[in-house]
């Protein structure tokens, strides 16, 4: 009975998952085209919203072309470990008080672990497929994605040095008083734009530049093995808004003038508010902006990001530690 249960809390937390990647496809591609003046997706279903759904049946449907000479084993593995690493992360994501499968005191590291691993996937593609198209994409992918996460794993330190823990639950309720936004607004800018890199999102989306690699490192890859990449891409462009709600903005808590019996009923409902509101700014980013160059994006991370980045460590501490205001 216990494994059943832990498989229902599993079920539970994915089934609704894979379904908000589906409608954030819809969504973002409804928003670049009220960008773009175009009319998007409106006849599968009411004002296109089954659009989604249709095109996992035509790729599901597809016949799988696998290269003649390649890694079977890494050219099947390398999506699947893409969408396992995105789904793993919501293991530690709190929903509401209590609601979390696994309220980990290390959540906060584990999440970033299973974003690191995601390079795994890129090098797989890339090297299995044996063309030369994929594997110079996942070069650069790998080479790209270990400069975002130096970014990302310093924004991060400094909220765990303001709030003095590693678990998720616990920065959410040290953000009663203050939403993290508000003091550390540089520090969110600096994560925004390390999760727009981590996600391959514009204007970093280098890995899946069309006009220069064909399709990146999945460029060998079709029909239902490309779907894993698509949604893999796809929760963790929804796992790293939530992650932005819960570490800035409070997760479910709202501030204390509007805090009652019913909002507190509605926590999960908040979080998702929040999590949609960084999800309108992950595609409002690709409607925007436009692709850089790679020279650009490395000289960007290295040597203008980065420097900041670090000097934002050092000064919030020493600020802590001025007004003795640190944590125990």
């Amino acid at each position: 009975m216990t494994i059943l249960f832990n498989l229902l809390e599993v079920l539970v937390v994915i089934v609704p998952m894979l379904l908000a990647v589906a409608f954030v496809t819809i969504v973002e591609r409804k928003m670049l085209a009220a960008a773009q003046r175009r009319v998007g997706p409106n006849i599968v279903g009411v004002y296109g919203v089954l659009q989604p759904f249709a095109d996992a049946l035509k790729l599901v449907v597809k016949e799988v072309v696998v290269p003649a000479n390649s890694n079977k084993v890494l050219f099947y593995l390398a999506p699947m470990a893409t969408l396992i690493f995105s789904l793993l992360g919501w293991g530690v994501i709190p929903f509401g008080e209590g609601l979390v499968i696994f309220d980990f005191s290390l959540g906060l590291l584990y999440t970033l672990a299973l974003s690191s691993l995601g390079i795994y996937g890129v090098l797989f593609a890339g090297w299995s497929g044996n063309s030369k198209y994929a594997f110079l994409g996942s070069l650069r992918s790998t080479a790209a994605m270990i400069s975002y996460e130096l970014i990302l794993s310093t924004a991060v330190i400094i909220v765990v040095l303001l709030s003095g823990t590693f678990n998720l639950t616990a920065i959410i309720e040290n953000q009663q008083a203050i939403w993290y936004i508000v003091p550390l607004l540089p520090v969110f800018i600096l994560f925004f734009i390390s999760i727009l890199a981590e996600t391959s999102r514009t204007p970093f989306d280098l890995q899946e530049a069309e006009s220069e690699l064909v399709a990146g490192f999945f460029t060998e890859h079709s029909a239902i093995i490309f779907v894993f990449f698509f949604l893999g891409e796809y929760c963790s462009i929804v796992l790293m808004s939530s992650l932005s709600a819960i570490l800035f903005t409070g997760g479910w808590l709202m501030p204390e003038l509007f805090v009652n019996d019913t909002i507190i009923n509605l926590q999960a409902i908040i979080l998702g508010l929040k999590t949609c509101f960084f999800i309108f700014l992950f595609v409002h980013s690709r409607a925007t902006l436009p692709r850089i160059r790679y020279d650009q994006l490395i000289i960007v991370m290295w040597t203008q990001l980065l420097p900041i980045a670090i000097a934002l460590t050092i000064l919030v501490p020493s600020i802590l530690v001025a007004f003795d205001i640190a944590p125990l």
